[in-house]
């Protein structure tokens, strides 16, 4: 079953932003980190608390989960959160775009790195225990603050650089949010598959390559012609995300 989203007051908060009644803001400022924030306050704040920080050249924040299913199948949350995180840039995206996961935590906009997500949990929770909690986060590059050249490194990006003009951070942050139950609505009604399918449709091609996600959200990979299965475990991955540079705390650049 999906992770779910109480209902919760709401706060006021500078800056707040346009979320759906189930979800509570907690605004960070530009130093705050909302992923380390998030899981600090989780055990005591609830589902639906989505902490963010006032940056706007990052879109920055972090939501936190109350799941139903213990930690081995739950990790899928991670699944639905960039679902829902490449549905709300889709939105803003010029025609044309290319908005893609690279497995299983990275964003790219036409081939260049704008950043990812994220997902923890309580240490020391068996695979076979519920969790208490998920926080999943997420960092989008919005604008470039460094000064170079755009075309200098083609294998890192920001939106203003791939035409989105009107994508603002809070804009981002309530339009995750309102797939985000989409996403739950759906994982609910029809099974995780369906969430699945929507989130490997956003890998990027690969010809005769066939990818499943199974049970315990690991990826499977099945060439054409051949018998073998590569497996990727989802567990193992999440451990240090991959679009995340330890040095500065943002996406690599």
């Amino acid at each position: 079953m999906a992770p779910d989203a109480r209902a919760l007051p709401r706060q006021t908060t500078e800056q707040e932003l346009v979320l759906p009644p189930l979800f509570t803001p907690v605004r960070l400022r530009e130093l705050g980190n909302a992923f380390a924030h998030a899981c600090a306050i989780a055990p005591d704040s609830g589902a639906g608390t989505i902490v963010h920080v006032g940056r706007f050249e990052l879109a920055e924040f972090a939501l936190v989960l109350e799941p139903e299913e213990p930690l081995r199948s739950a990790r899928r949350a991670l699944y639905a959160g960039m679902t829902a995180l490449t549905d709300a840039l889709t939105g803003a995206a010029e025609p044309e775009t290319a908005v893609n996961i690279t497995w299983p935590d990275a964003v790219t906009v036409n081939g260049g790195l704008v950043g990812g997500g994220r997902l923890a949990w309580p240490a020391h929770t068996g695979e076979d225990q519920v969790p208490d909690w998920l926080v999943f986060g997420a960092m989008i590059r919005v604008v470039s603050m460094s000064g170079q050249d755009p075309g200098l490194n083609p294998l890192v990006t920001t939106l203003a650089d791939e035409g989105f003009q009107a994508a603002t951070t809070n804009l981002i942050i309530d339009r995750f949010a309102r797939h985000f139950m989409v996403a739950v609505d759906i994982w609910r009604e029809s099974g995780f598959d369906a969430v699945a399918k929507t989130y490997l449709s956003r890998l990027p091609l690969e010809k005769g390559v066939r990818r499943d996600i199974d049970d315990n959200g690991d990826l499977t990979v099945r060439r054409m012609g051949s018998d073998d299965v590569e497996r990727k475990p989802l567990a193992e991955a999440l451990s240090a995300p991959s679009w995340l540079d330890p040095a500065t705390g943002g996406p690599w650049a």
